[in-house]
Order: structure tokens, then sequence, then C-alpha cells
């Protein structure tokens, strides 16, 4: 089976009391572009993140909010921030890096939070009943297009009848990969 890879670039996830606390009282994330996965999307709100090395500004906001704030970045923002920054699925977020986030009304400091996220495949059941996948099972994915070609070992395959399918990747690794457009990567099992 093949999918597409898209790169997810750095973005955070932000519960309703951060939402208000960041862009006052009654505030909700707007709608400014849809994202592949369905009720997904890109919001007008930006924050900057201080790290405690340096600070990242514009930093897009999706949407819907969440029950618990999350921060996706590359390895490269983490050291550029003086952040940690496991490599975790997300919601996986115990014992994760702790941030600064400042809004347009107000700032949040979270105590965990911050990750790369692990480099994954979200699937229909569906598709991955064809492809002969499970939830959580372990592939890799092969990259033949272009000049770097490479293959994505370790990738987590997310199954719901709640996503579309598609491989997510961070910045790091897209600009290993060379990905630049549509671009299908070979799931591969075992």
């Amino acid at each position: 089976m093949k999918v597409i890879i898209e790169t997810s670039a750095r973005h955070v996830h932000l519960s309703k009391e951060h939402v208000e606390i960041l862009f006052g009282e009654g505030a909700t994330l707007t709608f400014k572009k849809a994202l592949t996965q369905p009720g997904q999307f890109l919001s007008n709100e930006r924050v900057t993140l201080i790290g405690g090395k340096r600070e990242l500004a514009n930093v897009g906001v999706l949407g819907p909010e969440r029950p618990a704030t999350q921060v996706e970045i590359s390895l490269t923002d983490a050291r550029s921030l003086g952040v940690a920054a496991p490599v975790r699925e997300s919601g996986d977020i115990a014992g994760t890096g702790a941030i600064k986030l400042v809004g347009p009304c107000g700032e949040v400091e979270i105590s965990e939070g911050v990750i790369a996220a692990k480099r994954h495949i979200h699937l229909t059941p569906e598709d991955a009943e064809a492809a002969g996948l499970a939830d959580k099972e372990i592939v890799s994915v092969k990259v033949s297009d272009g000049d770097r070609k490479l293959t994505f070992d370790d990738v987590v395959c997310r199954v719901s009848p709640k996503f579309a399918s598609y491989m997510h990747v961070d910045t790091d690794e897209s600009n290993a990969a060379g990905l630049n457009g549509v671009v299908y990567g070979e799931i591969i099992k075992g």
C-alpha cells in the first residue's frame, strides 16, 4: 500500500482554559484552513513559544481545542529553544518538556506537553484492513522519489473511523527525505 506523506510543521494544540488565557475570556479558536484529518483545522490564532535559550514567534494553533495543551516541534526546534521534546505519540505528554506560551492577552507556562511527534500513519479502518494493518502496528515506509531516497522505520499505524489515510512526519524528517509537493511512501510490514 502507498500513502501520501505530509509534513507536519511546528504547532500547538490548546485546552479551552489556555485558549481563554492566551486570547481573552470567552475566546474560541477561529477557522482559517481545513487540514486533511477530518474536523481538524489551522486557526487564525498564533502564539510565541519561549524556551530557555530563545523564542519562536507566530506558531500556528490547531483546532479544535483539546483536553490538554500540547506543543509539537521538531528536534531542531527543541535544541534551538533550549527545551526537552521527547519523541512521543500525540497525547502521550506525561513527563515531557516544559515551555511558556505567550498570546495577545496572556501567557501560560506548561510543566509538560512539549513533544517531537513520533512519525505515524493515520488510517481509516477500511484502508488498514485492505493493507492488513492494525492499530498501533509498527511499519516502515519507503520513499523512492527524489534525490534523497530513504526508509522511515518505527512508523506507528493509528486506525480510526475519524481519520483520513495520510502519513505525518515533522520538518526535520521531511527535509532529510527532501520531500516536496505530493509524495507517496510505500508501507512495508515486518
